[in-house]
């Protein structure tokens, strides 16, 4: 039993490491996109709560989503800098 236990917490342990380093690898293509997030899907903000998924309003101009460089500025309402 012994090695099976091992041989799964092994596995789960491997996941966890690959979801690691392949979000570690897309935060240097990815920017932060104000005004485009829906209410409680927000990445974060700036300054207006503790973090991701607490907006309570959508396409507040203080809230942000992660999104592949050069994206932002295509969608309506996207901004690269956070509004008032």
């Amino acid at each position: 039993m012994t090695s099976k236990t091992a041989i799964i917490a092994a596995a789960v342990g491997s996941l966890f490491v690959l979801t690691t380093s392949a979000f570690a690898a897309d935060q240097g293509n990815s920017e932060k996109c104000y005004g485009v997030a829906k209410a409680g899907k927000n990445d974060c903000a700036s300054g207006a709560h503790a973090c991701a998924a607490q907006s309570t309003k959508d396409n507040s101009p203080k809230e942000f989503i992660a999104v592949p460089k050069g994206t932002c500025e295509r969608i309506v309402g996207g901004s690269l800098t956070p509004g008032k």
